[in-house]
């Protein structure tokens, strides 16, 4: 189920509605959760609906506490769970250490 969700998010047509979401949201974390949040779970819906999940948000929250759960257990799972939120959450990019910025 998880390889297939995976997939869904590479379907060019789910690919461009995430692709839109996410440029609306300008990486601003509130909009991210408002825009892409939504659309990254319909796509998981449409696709995890087929194995008996409710096809609202608990069933996604719920399927999403299962793969939690199986991550630990195989290591497969857990590089398909990374795959996933990496293509739900946009890259994090980092400070500079010390968090201040050099003095010219």
């Amino acid at each position: 189920v998880l390889s297939e969700v995976i997939q869904a998010f590479s379907v060019p047509e789910n690919a461009v509605r995430m692709e839109e979401a996410r440029e609306s949201a300008c990486n601003d974390m509130g909009k991210m959760l408002q825009l892409v949040l939504p659309v990254a779970t319909q796509i998981q819906q449409e696709v995890i609906k087929a194995y008996g999940f409710n096809n609202e948000g608990e069933g996604v929250l719920k399927f999403a506490r299962l793969v939690k759960m199986y991550e630990t257990q195989d290591p497969e799972i857990a590089a398909m769970s990374a795959k996933l939120k990496s293509l739900l959450l946009p890259p994090l990019s980092t400070p500079p250490i010390g968090g201040a910025i050099p003095a010219s």
